[in-house]
């Protein structure tokens, strides 16, 4: 993918392919129907895993209000990437479907310990998702669906460390998959602060030289800061100094040394994700010596995530950019 450029031509835009223009493409005929663009893609994606986890994930955004993964199931019984498109397709109509239910309830969403639908709708997903690991062995992407569902179960689905095992087995440092274990292990579902950033210490320190998995410990802190903000308030105490505290600077350098310093020329499919997760922590860490290093490799490639859980998430974005010199 290439790298964007170093001068601003236009506003900058929220991408949410992050600059992948095959795969928008792909989403657009989804939209009205046409499933041939995404079996297409799918199918010249190949065996990169990282690539291939964003792109079903965001075809079946894109599918997810539609019929048309069904229509492709009907033409093309056998396609394995079929399957994975509605295995990853019927995990996010869940989603909707407990936000929807969310928005017309003054209770919200319901507690971690509660199932948040009905527990045969989560199964018969479920089951979606396990034929889909037989249909095709090798391939992880029906198992990070699998650890996006398990947080929809009271508790969290009682195989889900299996489920995790299996996804290690196949794509050992899946970017996407241990984002979800992120949110798994966060207070806002099934686990705790401490639990989350240990987890995100944890697999950044054992991820390879180069790998965006160092960015975990941004993730946790912004997830931090977004569930105290709204269970406490914004003048929650110690929030003042959340993102200039000691261990949440050593992070961020340790974010620069094990992932920034030894970055590849061809960009993971989510870099942009993790590289605005890094910028967000060194301007609001005061960092803006590496922040200005991490804003050239950007560019003008915002992303809503973490810059809206501290206001305007566009005017922050071209706010820092611009004080940055980009």
């Amino acid at each position: 993918m290439a790298r964007a450029s170093r001068r601003r031509t236009t506003a900058p835009q929220f991408d949410p392919t992050l600059g992948d223009v095959d795969l928008a493409t792909a989403r657009r005929d989804l939209v009205v129907g046409r499933w041939q663009g995404a079996r297409d893609l799918l199918r010249d994606t190949g065996a990169d895993w990282d690539r291939r986890t964003h792109r079903l994930r965001l075809l079946a955004d894109a599918a997810a209000s539609t019929r048309t993964v069904e229509s492709w199931q009907v033409a093309e019984p056998n396609s394995h990437d079929a399957l994975a498109l509605r295995a990853e397709t019927e995990v996010q109509r869940l989603f909707l479907a407990v936000s929807g239910a969310a928005s017309k309830q003054s209770s919200g969403t319901p507690p971690p310990a509660q199932d948040a639908l009905e527990r045969r709708e989560l199964d018969r997903t479920a089951r979606i998702c396990l034929q889909a690991a037989e249909r095709n062995p090798v391939d992880p992407t029906p198992w990070v669906s699998l650890m996006t569902l398990a947080r929809l179960y009271g508790g969290g689905h009682p195989h889900v460390w299996h489920w995790w095992r299996e996804l290690q087995a196949r794509d050992q440092f899946n970017r996407e998959g241990h984002h979800q274990v992120l949110r798994h292990l966060s207070a806002r579902w099934h686990g705790s602060y401490g639990e989350m950033y240990n987890f995100a210490r944890d697999s950044a320190a054992f991820a390879p030289a180069g790998s965006p998995l160092a960015a975990l410990t941004q993730a946790a802190r912004a997830e931090h800061f977004r569930h105290r903000v709204e269970s406490e308030g914004a003048a929650a105490v110690g929030l003042t100094y959340h993102w200039t505290h000691e261990v949440a600077v050593q992070a961020l350098h340790g974010t620069l040394r094990g992932w920034i310093a030894h970055r590849a020329p061809r960009e993971f499919a989510a870099d942009v994700t993790d590289l605005n997760l890094l910028l967000h922590g060194l301007v609001f860490a005061g960092l803006l010596s590496e922040a200005q290093q991490v804003s050239t490799l950007l560019g003008d490639r915002p992303t809503r995530v973490p810059w809206s859980y501290c206001g305007d998430a566009m005017g922050l974005f071209q706010h820092w950019r611009t004080q940055l010199g980009g």
